[in-house]
């Protein structure tokens, strides 16, 4: 595939440049689960104090493999340039240092000399800790009381958008139930990782996600958790979380 060519190009400019202690991907790469629509997220971990010089020199790596038509520099995670070639493959290139590397997904090392990313296998996953789920459950429910607001005010656009908003909460939620090491991905891997019959419930709703419909959405999204809740409060516990989603719940199925 086209990914596997690109990198094998970068890989070999970057391999060549002083700074670069490691490379290596993550994502749908990283875990190898990519096909040919794949992005391409290459990490390079560089020297201490050498980080602004290699940032200089990032588009002369990533033009080793085909021109760009597009690119932009940010950060989010860490300093990070978007870059689409004229094949439309999209690569990520972020930058970090081992003072900034975060510990989460699974990656693939492509360049290691020193062996640096051996103290970093054993902590990757793609689950969430309790606090984080809970915080998944709390948005849930708090979307669904902004999705009751924005529909009795008649802005069905807003509301459809606070129930697309659940859903990511709710898809993770779902997740950590029925394939907890994957939770992190979301709304992205519940066509690999959800039940058959979930996946097709999920799908009803987003069918219903519409302007004029989005109250129907609502209802089965209620129904859905309903159905959770008694495993979701054994996961939060007793307490304002779990009750909020409770009431949040039964307030929607009455209407």
């Amino acid at each position: 595939m086209r990914q596997e060519a690109a990198v094998e190009k970068v890989l070999e400019s970057l391999k060549k440049d002083s700074s670069v202690r490691s490379v290596f991907l993550k994502g749908s790469m990283g875990r190898k689960e990519h096909d040919e629509h794949s992005d391409i997220d290459l990490y390079c971990l560089v020297k201490e104090g050498e980080e602004k010089e290699f940032l200089t020199r990032r588009l002369d790596h990533l033009k080793a493999y085909k021109d760009l038509i597009f690119h932009d520099d940010i950060f989010i995670i860490a300093p990070q340039i978007i870059a689409i070639y004229e094949d439309w493959l999209h690569i990520d290139l972020f930058t970090v240092t081992e003072e900034t590397f975060q510990e989460k997904d699974f990656f693939k090392v492509l360049y290691d000399p020193d062996g640096l990313m051996e103290q970093y296998q054993s902590t990757q996953n793609l689950t969430l800790s309790k606090e984080q789920f809970r915080g998944q459950v709390l948005d849930a429910a708090w979307f669904l009381f902004q999705h009751g607001k924005a529909a009795a005010r008649g802005n069905d656009t807003w509301a459809v958008e606070m129930l697309r908003h659940c859903m990511r909460n709710v898809t993770t939620i779902l997740l950590f139930r029925y394939a907890r090491e994957r939770a992190v991905l979301g709304l992205k891997t519940i066509h690999r990782d959800l039940p058959q019959e979930l996946q097709d419930i999920v799908v009803e709703i987003y069918e219903a996600m519409t302007p004029s419909r989005h109250g129907e959405a609502a209802r089965k999204i209620a129904d859905l958790l309903e159905s959770e809740f008694d495993w979701i409060r054994g996961e939060t516990g007793e307490g304002e979380v779990s009750s909020f989603m409770g009431l949040m719940i039964g307030r929607v199925l009455e209407r």
